[in-house]
């Protein structure tokens, strides 16, 4: 959302996020489907919306049950790709060929799946999304067999981040060598970082259109940056520290995509839920019930009957909003919520930025479960977040 006049400092670098926007930006999702899936306490009664982003979180959700889910996004890359996934999962023969397709995303043997089993179970804006050229003049499909997950957006940060600390001699892929948790804290402490400390680094973290591929928004940088004697370079690095340290390398594969740019290949490697064996077979039977749109969240609310909904998933996408888009987006969930629903969502910052921007009439209908809330924060393996929130519709 563009706040600030087209000329001013900020109306050009919220023009210049919104550019950045436009095409594909994340590669994998990055919240983490367990958390929201205990948050949500999903069952055969649930019919979830959730913003499709990259695809990931949609088919993992499937592995509880839901009745439906709704995925909507505005980004015609992320549509693409969803459907891409949910073709995969109907038509792929084996686990092993999805396995290979997205977890192994960087096989030729892909191409050949794709060519075979996915592309003839395509729409025609699909299939053409796909094999048309991407800036490089390759066909889109061919990253799958390139390491899909070093492209969008969030993929080039972190191939540039790779790139920074290579500069002082310093391999983030060192920490999955890690055979304990107390070992990754100390390739932490002494490997990773000083980096942030570096002049450089502290001079570029500073520069707010560096950190549109963590998706944060001029409005969210200022936010951040609040209260914090070190700026920007301090927030990172203690969201950095958290991925490194909180959580066992071994059973996060978010921190496998951060340090390894991709899943790792061990015949065990931590994936999300929906490319695990132990899922396929409900997934594969269950991807039916999925509907991907491509439509602004609250628009298709909008269309819906009341109390035709009982579980939502914002993502960080509030983050962007005006107070008044905000309100528009709430009093559709709060229409069409039906008893017992839930919404969950995260911000870049650690408070839930609802409080004093929603009409109390609408924000009184929904209790806030702070301890909750806090309690998923916390063991949030994508660690990238501020705070993990949570919403239960009042009787």
């Amino acid at each position: 959302m563009i706040r600030h006049d087209n000329l001013s400092k900020s109306g050009v670098l919220e023009r210049a996020f919104a550019l950045a926007f436009r095409g594909l930006v994340y590669a994998q999702i990055w919240e983490d489907p367990v958390i929201d899936m205990e948050a949500l306490e999903l069952d055969a009664d649930s019919d979830l919306i959730t913003i499709a982003s990259g695809g990931c979180n949609m088919l993992s959700y499937l592995t509880a049950g839901p009745r439906s889910i709704t995925a909507v996004d505005l980004n015609t890359a992320h549509v693409a790709l969803g459907r891409l996934k949910i073709a995969a999962a109907r038509h792929l023969p084996t686990h092993d060929a999805f396995h290979r397709f997205f977890a192994r995303a960087g096989r030729r043997e892909n191409i050949e799946a794709y060519r075979d089993h996915v592309r003839p179970h395509l729409d025609d804006v699909t299939r053409r999304y796909w094999e048309g050229r991407d800036l490089t003049g390759r066909r889109r499909i061919g990253a799958f067999s390139r390491n899909f997950y070093t492209r969008g957006l969030l993929g080039q940060f972190i191939g540039g981040a790779h790139l920074v600390a290579r500069l002082y001699r310093v391999d983030p892929r060192e920490i999955l060598e890690a055979g304990s948790v107390e070992e990754q804290r100390r390739i932490f402490e002494t490997r990773m970082a000083p980096i942030f400390d570096k002049p450089f680094v502290r001079w570029l973290t500073q520069q707010p259109a560096s950190l549109f591929g963590l998706g944060i928004p001029p409005a969210q940088y200022e936010a951040l940056c609040d209260g914090e004697a070190d700026g920007m370079a301090a927030v990172l690095r203690q969201r950095l520290e958290k991925l490194a340290c909180d959580f066992e390398i071994r059973q996060n594969y978010f921190a496998w995509q951060a340090f390894g740019r991709g899943y790792g290949n061990a015949p065990h490697a931590p994936v999300p839920p929906y490319l695990e064996e132990a899922h396929y077979r409900a997934v594969a039977d269950r991807v039916d019930r999925i509907a991907i749109h491509h439509r602004n969240f609250a628009e298709h609310l909008a269309q819906q009957p009341d109390g035709a909904l009982n579980r939502y998933v914002l993502l960080d996408a509030q983050d962007w909003m005006t107070d008044e888009q905000l309100t528009t987006l709430w009093s559709e969930i709060t229409r069409t919520a039906r008893s017992g629903a839930r919404v969950i969502f995260r911000t870049a910052a650690r408070p839930s930025l609802l409080p004093g921007r929603l009409p109390d009439a609408i924000l009184d209908r929904w209790r806030y479960e702070e301890d909750r809330s806090e309690d998923y924060t916390r063991r949030d393996r994508s660690a990238i977040y501020g705070g993990f929130h949570l919403y239960v519709l009042k009787d």
